[in-house]
């Protein structure tokens, strides 16, 4: 986490201003997910960083390609009960990145949602925000005809693999 460009800022403090508008307090959970993993944890990165600065505490998490049950008994359920690390206090954010993340079976757990693209690939319908981060520099808020997924898009598959490339 270093410093951002003007127009990356500009993009971060406004889904920022977004999510604190929405869920202003408690303890709030954010996933952030997209085709590359790469992309995903530095947006993640970058959100976390522009929350700490608006005097938000925040809990920085990546949990790479996990299941539900995986997910929820290692880091959400410790999370709202205050005891996974540097979780104290009633308000926090906790930010995750990682895979399958906006899976059905999974989403309702999150107060907030990102899906990060770069390039010509199919955005997760069921994100609050998507964000093109084609140019790093200077990414953009993503808005979707969802009429045009085609019926077969859906969630991600388990991987077979532990490589973090597709």
């Amino acid at each position: 986490m270093g410093e951002l460009s003007d127009d990356r800022r500009a993009l971060v403090d406004w889904i920022a201003d977004e999510f604190l508008h929405n869920s202003w307090g408690g303890r709030r959970l954010v996933a952030v997910e997209g085709a590359t993993d790469e992309h995903a944890a530095r947006f993640a990165d970058d959100l976390a960083m522009v929350l700490e600065g608006r005097g938000q505490h925040v809990v920085r998490v990546s949990v790479g390609d996990v299941d539900e049950a995986t997910l929820r008994r290692e880091t959400v359920v410790p999370f709202r009960a205050g005891v996974l690390p540097s979780a104290d206090g009633a308000d926090a954010v906790l930010v995750v990145d990682g895979r399958r993340l906006l899976n059905d079976s999974v989403r309702g757990i999150w107060h907030f949602s990102l899906w990060t693209i770069a390039g010509d690939e199919l955005p997760n319908a069921g994100a609050n925000v998507i964000v093109d981060v084609t140019d790093e520099e200077a990414p953009t808020r993503y808005f979707y005809d969802y009429c045009r997924l085609p019926p077969s898009f859906g969630e991600r598959r388990a991987s077979t693999t532990t490589s973090s490339t597709r």
